[in-house]
């Protein structure tokens, strides 16, 4: 029997509790996938009273049962794993034999960090809120064909062709006017990468295929949201990598034929860190609470978070880009106790209502239609039974949207989750 690839994704500008949904299902997995996005990610846990937050790793490491795997689609900081591989095992969790690394995934050598903010600075208004990891750098070299790779860190040669190229970071850096305050040491890098030869390195493409004839479970697990899809995204405002579903399989090595079911995660509101256009953006009193309650703080970079109301438009977008089959709700429990909640159902574009989601929403004068709903003071008793304001808003979302909300999340801990329907979806039967 032949496995099959479950891919999960975010429907919003990322933070939408992916790692949360990940963990929840790994056991019914054998093998939990990254496959594009670096430590700019950061993936929350929260379980036994201990919060966990992992950039690289996938959050199937925590589930003995699971296998994880970082796909050549991932840019790898070594410094940032071997923090991440430490913490997890003063946890008492073992990665030996557990987390396997593709030899394709490029690497993030320190002065793709100091021209992350070389470049931030040069933008200056249009700057677009990059982490600083080094993230968008990596990705420039890997598509302009520069890039090292970790099966390159095995070469003779590695050393010579690090040093050109970080030579050839400086003159670039320095061409663009930016004076760091500091050049990145080498050493400790070069530490971590010797650390990142004892781990468990593959040829990516053969070992994830090898576990789908074996008939592995895989569930490929997306970082950052579609909306900052390279492509699909509010661009310019975006990341630099495929986030979108067919992502999974240019960042796994795997082909189309191999996806079963497309998981899309989304939060009861939206968030969204750094710039960029956010038409359903709340900068009142609204915003601060949402913002407060949902402890809407950054993973990775600790930065407050932009909140607002749903975007149904965006959302609608999101799951036709993705071919999105399961919805999957996460912080529903932070919109209890508001008078009122709202949803954004189309836009006013000049005067025009649209429904589709615009091409450019930086240049255009977007204002959101919003649908108002009551409130609930409880969302959720014991035995997953929701309030009726709750679910009337949920029923709504499932009309307009066409898909059923098959888990809601109504607080951090795993025990906060509720599978609604089709159960046998998560537990191995189609």
């Amino acid at each position: 029997m032949k496995g099959s690839l479950d891919i999960l994704l975010g429907l919003q500008w990322g933070d939408e509790g992916k790692g949360k949904v990940v963990d929840y299902l790994a056991p019914n997995y054998q093998m939990v996938a990254r496959f594009q996005g670096g430590p700019n990610a950061g993936h929350s846990l929260v379980f036994n009273g201990s919060k966990f937050v992992l950039h690289t790793i996938p959050s199937g490491i925590f589930r003995e049962s699971c296998i994880n795997f970082i796909g050549h689609g991932v840019v790898i900081d070594p410094i940032t794993l071997r923090q991440e591989v430490e913490a997890v095992q003063k946890a008492g969790v073992s990665t030996q034999g557990r987390l396997f690394i593709a030899r394709k995934a490029h690497l993030i050598i320190p002065t793709h960090k100091v021209l992350d903010a070389a470049s931030e600075q040069a933008k200056g208004r249009q700057r677009v809120g990059s982490t600083l990891r080094g993230i968008g750098p990596a990705y420039m070299d890997k598509t302009g064909r520069n890039g090292l790779r970790v099966g390159d860190i095995y070469s003779a040669g590695f050393e010579k062709k690090l040093r050109a190229l970080m030579d050839k970071h400086r003159l670039l850096i320095l061409s663009m006017k930016y004076d760091p305050p500091e050049w990145p040491s080498l050493d400790p890098w070069l530490e971590a990468v010797d650390q990142l030869r004892r781990m468990d390195v593959v040829d990516g493409e053969y070992f994830i295929y090898e576990k789908i004839q074996e008939g592995a479970r895989i569930l490929a697990e997306g970082a950052q949201g579609t909306l900052l899809d390279i492509d699909h995204g509010t661009y310019p405002y975006v990341t630099s990598s495929s986030t979108v579903a067919a992502g999974a399989c240019l960042g796994l090595g795997l082909p189309p034929s191999a996806v079963r079911n497309v998981f899309g995660v989304f939060k009861a509101y939206c968030t969204r860190v750094g710039s960029g256009p956010f038409p359903t953006e709340q900068t009142d009193e609204t915003g601060h609470l949402l913002r407060t309650k949902g402890h809407e703080f950054g993973a990775t970079t600790g930065r407050p978070r932009r909140c607002g109301w749903l975007d149904l438009v965006a959302l609608r977008y999101a799951i036709m880009v993705n071919g999105v089959n399961h919805l999957m709700m996460m912080k529903a429990d932070v919109l209890s106790g508001l008078p009122q909640v709202k949803a954004a159902v189309a836009y006013d574009l000049e005067g025009t209502r649209r429904n589709d989601f615009p091409f450019d929403l930086t240049e255009l004068d977007v204002r959101p239609i919003y649908k108002e709903f009551p409130g609930w003071e409880t969302i959720c008793t014991e035995g997953c039974t929701f309030s009726k304001e709750f679910m009337d808003f949920l029923a709504y979302i499932e009309r307009v949207t066409r898909l059923p909300v098959n888990l809601v999340s109504y607080g951090p801990d795993r025990q906060h989750t509720c599978i609604r329907k089709d159960v046998s979806l998560v537990e191995g039967s189609v």
